[in-house]
């Protein structure tokens, strides 16, 4: 007998909330349920095929302003599910439909997305709303299994620090909301610590009232970020008034495994811009990523079989400009910027520098944002590629003279991997706001393109 099918009831487009994918598996996945302004009942109606929807998850209660996780669990590796949100409220009604894979097996063939850098607090100079909303459209259209967001994208250092409050952070956050629901609903969301989002070690100060506290527990209770657990690695360590950070992780999905590393929560001190105001750190020997992550990263390299290894980061070191250029220096190249290999004495108990933990372990590509520009560059047989942000409508080439190599775009757009038994293609896709288009400047076009074999 076949499963009976649950039929959506209501008016479609009820709910002005939005879901977002997170913590994707084999077998399960998390939705991320908001709405700043309604309230009452949800559920998840689901199926393999579009629109007959054989399961259900039971109703819950879904609080105005207040993130729901529902997960779903209990399903098939390596298949495309479509589902929709049935709401119960003041009015009622399900969402568009939506979909997504679970984790594909070794040797098939799978796409994500990346984007670098999406600043909405910088209106006009690198951000234009109706350009980001295309930018991830275009993106959601794709169909990617997920989608892989290189930090600065919640900005906390706007913020005036003699008045900053709570809820003033946590509004960095909702503030990406709505249009992260366009790609979220589609393609799981991975999220990567920025220097702007201020979600660092050094502003711990005891209290809850800390604005690491705030951006981290915002980050996670907004955006579902995944634990340690069968299916991911990642850090263990329970900070106060958080919990696990979730700030860095691994998984393996098809013939890759993915790592995101964070530097911003391994340092006592300050990697980048300090929030209260000072000058930014010259001496990068006295930032780290730490030794749990190290042995963690060590670890979790040298122990994967699979085909490709990525590894992600908001930048090399998490602060300066370029990519090969500074992947030289400090715990990530061993060498000061004299020219010294000071290396073991300044890090004595890790056996190599993490670039050289990348050449030994057959790393096939580090991604990193920061530079607001798209570049192309190799080290030892590892890609460094640089992405672009997704919205600026000045389309500039910002930081290009810190790259003194590689092959170089201007803003906008996003970049797609196709991951196949053929190699792993890396794709520019450029965007455009629709008064900027033209015969030579096409929205989805794909600027530049290379397979890593």
């Amino acid at each position: 007998m076949s499963p009976p099918v649950v039929r959506p009831v209501g008016t479609a487009g009820a709910f002005r909330g939005s879901v977002i994918l997170g913590v994707p598996t084999g077998t399960g996945i998390t939705a991320n349920v908001w709405a700043a302004d309604q309230g009452g009942t949800v559920a998840l109606l689901y199926g393999t095929a579009p629109g007959v929807y054989t399961a259900q998850t039971p109703a819950r209660t879904l609080t105005a302003d207040v993130p729901l996780e529902i997960p779903l669990e209990g399903l098939t590796p390596n298949t495309r599910y479509y589902y929709r949100l049935q709401y119960t409220g003041s009015v009622m009604g399900p969402t568009e439909e939506r979909s997504f894979r679970t984790a594909p097996p070794a040797g098939g063939t799978f796409r994500f997305g990346l984007q670098g850098d999406s600043h909405p607090e910088r209106e006009r100079s690198q951000f234009d709303a109706s350009l980001y909303t295309r930018t991830l459209q275009a993106a959601a259209n794709d169909s990617l299994d997920f989608y892989v967001m290189l930090g600065d994208d919640f900005s906390v250092d706007v913020l005036d620090p003699a008045t900053v409050t709570e809820t003033q952070v946590r509004g960095r956050y909702t503030l990406q909301r709505p249009w992260l629901g366009i790609i979220g609903a589609m393609s799981p969301l991975f999220l990567v610590n920025g220097n702007h989002e201020q979600a660092a070690r050094y502003l711990l100060n005891g209290p809850p009232n800390s604005v690491a506290v705030w951006a981290q527990n915002a980050r996670n209770r907004l955006f579902s970020q995944p634990a340690p657990d069968a299916f991911y690695s990642g850090n263990t360590e329970q900070v106060p008034h958080i919990g696990l950070l979730r700030n860095y992780y691994a998984f393996t999905w098809g013939d890759a495994l993915f790592v995101v590393i964070d530097p911003y929560w391994g340092s006592d001190v300050c990697v980048d811009n300090p929030f209260f105001g000072g000058d930014k750190r010259s001496d990068l020997w006295t930032v780290t990523h730490g030794d749990a992550q190290y042995q963690w990263l060590k670890t979790t390299l040298e122990g994967s079989r699979a085909r490709y290894k990525f590894v992600f980061a908001h930048h090399v070191m998490g602060t300066g400009r370029g990519g090969i250029e500074i992947a030289r220096l400090y715990e990530w190249g061993g060498r000061s910027p004299s020219g010294n290999t000071d290396f073991a004495s300044r890090r004595p108990s890790w056996p190599v520098p993490i670039h050289t933990l990348f050449v030994q372990n057959r790393v096939s590509a580090f991604f990193q944002g920061h530079d607001h520009i798209w570049v192309r560059q190799e080290l030892d047989g590892v890609v460094y590629q640089s992405v672009s942000e997704p919205a600026d409508p000045n389309y500039s080439l910002f930081n290009a003279d810190a790259y003194t190599t590689g092959i170089k775009f201007p803003n906008s757009g996003y970049t797609r991997v196709t991951v196949a038994p053929s190699g792993a293609r890396v794709e520019y896709v450029r965007m455009y706001r629709t008064a900027d288009e033209s015969a030579q400047r096409v929205s989805g076009t794909v600027a530049y393109s290379y397979v890593i074999p």
